[in-house]
């Protein structure tokens, strides 16, 4: 198993993380690689990462990309590296201040364990931690999402992907904008585990209004073309109605004596500029669409490599090791 945790400057907050992880995987019986995926930090780790006995964790090792390229990137860059060199046979993302709970860790491997490995387990969060009036604009968000892709948006980064579908992953360009989206873009089949999110383990969380908006725009991104074909229908319903309406007018300003000296000018110019505009609105939607087909993708398995400025291996202190060392001497 590896376990993939982004990281932008939480190096406190993940050295509080790791201990826990480590407990909660010893006591399911599981052991795990770690890579830390530093995302252009520009606060050095400290000397004290993973520096502690640890039973479940083999390996800590510091993926270190050339500049921040934010958190779904990251993923990105992180998952095609360990396709392409590591070979897991299943790799668990979690970010690392502490809001994705270790204790869930093992929850998430038994559900891949039950899908045969087929499937990629999201955790589904039932209850979040964060402040009301964050949850109110999420809430938003989610309400928009919907109604624009109708697809819920229920998951986030939180999870586990098998070999088999890590492999079809790193080959879908919208990874690239969104990590969560792209598997539902991909059609990979899929699976949730109902959990709630935790608190912070150190520091005050990045997310913000901002950050939430740009966000929610990397995932709307990704069914960019799913939208712009939705929005065209709306578009062609709002002008047949528009048309059927001037077909009214007209019918009771020629053909009845209701019309109110004036009405129908008005009401004809005002439902000529809805209709112009909506014409407008649809011819926009197209390009849109034609544009994004015609652009060069990213692929992230071929171009992940530009992103790597390195990897450095964190000793950490294992039981196994100690044991080990100890049997030697006997």
């Amino acid at each position: 198993m590896l376990i993939l945790i982004p990281i932008y400057n939480d190096w406190e907050a993940v050295s509080l993380l790791l201990p826990r992880l480590d407990l909660a995987l010893s006591s399911a019986g599981l052991g795990a690689r770690v890579v830390l995926v530093d995302d252009g930090s520009t606060v050095s780790a400290p000397a004290n990462v993973g520096n502690a006995t640890y039973g479940a964790i083999e390996t800590i090792e510091v993926l270190e990309l050339r500049r921040n390229i934010g958190h779904q990137r990251a993923i990105a860059v992180a998952l095609a590296y360990a396709e392409d060199r590591l070979k897991p046979q299943a790799v668990l993302v979690m970010d690392g201040d502490g809001e994705d709970a270790p204790e869930d860790v093992p929850r998430l491997i038994a559900k891949l364990g039950e899908s045969g490995g087929s499937k990629v387990i999201f955790a589904e969060r039932t209850r979040r931690s964060e402040t009301p009036l964050f949850r109110a604009f999420y809430h938003l968000y989610r309400f928009v999402h919907v109604l624009l892709t109708g697809i819920p948006v229920r998951v986030g980064n939180f999870s586990v992907i098998p070999a088999r579908q890590l492999m079809r992953l790193v080959v879908v360009s919208e990874l690239w904008n969104h990590y969560a989206a792209a598997v539902y873009k991909a059609r990979l089949p899929r699976d949730v585990v109902p959990t709630s999110r935790a608190t912070r383990l150190s520091g005050r969380s990045r997310m913000n209004f901002v950050s939430l908006v740009s966000h929610g725009l990397s995932a709307l991104s990704v069914h960019a073309e799913l939208i712009g074909v939705r929005l065209m229908v709306m578009t062609a319903v709002l002008i047949t109605s528009v048309c059927a309406l001037l077909g009214v007018v007209l019918v009771v300003r020629m053909a009845t004596p209701l019309a109110i000296p004036g009405w129908a000018t008005t009401a004809a110019g005002i439902l000529v500029v809805v209709l112009l505009q909506a014409m407008g609105f649809l011819v926009m939607f197209v390009f849109i669409v034609l544009h994004g087909r015609s652009q060069p993708l990213f692929i992230p398995l071929r171009d992940y490599p530009y992103f790597i400025a390195g990897v450095h291996s964190i000793s950490p202190h294992t039981l196994k090791a100690s044991l080990g060392h100890m049997s030697g001497h006997v």
